[in-house]
């Protein structure tokens, strides 16, 4: 592995917050938040494929993996503006910000805020808005099914999302449930939405990919369509071959799609050296 390609793993305070993240790769920056799933999600494959192109910094969020949440973190909008303060530490500019379900809908948040850092949104399955009335589901109830039955409604591949949690130490199995903890103390109530974010998104004014899985049933056929509407400058891509996570079941042609998107949307006002 050459230098770019090492892997830095750090602590870093910020609002009074320990936050735990990697570093990998060399290039634009971007900023990758994961989903829900639990404590190596940044160290998965998909993040070294995106370390070829740009220099990845992925948090695990508080709450997530070996960390405890802490006190002062009760709602997304915290973490929206707890990431935009490490956006700040960071010196982040022009960046890229990708954000993968749970992720997704914390990345929504930060960009109705402030987008000034970052020159690109990517969007993998984003969670965060209700679309149809009250009496419609439009997010299947995760924590009310078994590990095999979200795998059925998750991916297209049911096999890509199991994980063996009898092999996992005992610091990795604490991390697990602390993950499955945290994620229902941040969205249970209401139910993986935010009831005024939809009417927000009209704010990200910077070009935004929003990349679907055709297998995703953990949404209503029809959610990310209707969620692209809102996004004044949304492209969305339906990859085939996979469901909620597209960039874990379909890595190679996800990071095609970003960089695509990124290369076109860039190449105009790109410096020529």
């Amino acid at each position: 592995m050459n230098d770019s390609m090492a892997e830095r793993r750090l602590t870093t305070s910020v609002s009074g917050c320990d936050i735990d993240l990697i570093t990998v790769g060399n290039g634009p920056t971007l900023l990758f938040l994961h989903g829900g799933e639990g404590p190596d999600v940044p160290t998965d494959a998909y993040i070294k494929a995106l370390a070829k192109h740009f220099t990845v910094i992925a948090p695990w969020h508080p709450g997530f993996g070996r960390r405890s949440r802490g006190e002062r973190l009760r709602e997304i909008s915290d973490l929206a503006y707890l990431y935009l303060d490490l956006v700040e530490q960071q010196n982040i500019k022009n960046g890229v910000l990708v954000g993968s379900s749970f992720g997704g809908w914390i990345a929504a948040e930060m960009m109705v805020r402030n987008s000034s850092a970052f020159s690109q949104l990517v969007l993998s399955a984003p969670l965060g808005i209700k679309v149809r009335d009250r009496e419609s589901r439009d997010i299947e109830d995760v924590f009310a099914l078994t590990d095999e039955e979200f795998r059925a409604i998750a991916y297209a591949d049911p096999s890509q999302g199991y994980q063996d949690l009898a092999s996992l130490s005992d610091e990795d199995l604490t991390g697990y449930f602390r993950s499955r903890e945290s994620l229902a103390f941040f969205c249970w109530k209401p139910y993986m939405h935010n009831p005024q974010l939809k009417n927000w998104l009209h704010r990200i004014k910077i070009p935004t990919l929003l990349v679907s899985g055709a297998k995703d049933r953990v949404v209503f056929d029809g959610y990310y369509t209707a969620y692209s509407s809102y996004l004044p400058l949304c492209t969305h891509h339906t990859l085939d071959g996979a469901g909620h996570f597209p960039h874990v079941e379909q890595t190679e042609e996800f990071v095609r799609i970003l960089r695509d998107h990124y290369n076109v949307r860039v190449a105009p006002t790109a410096s020529v050296v």
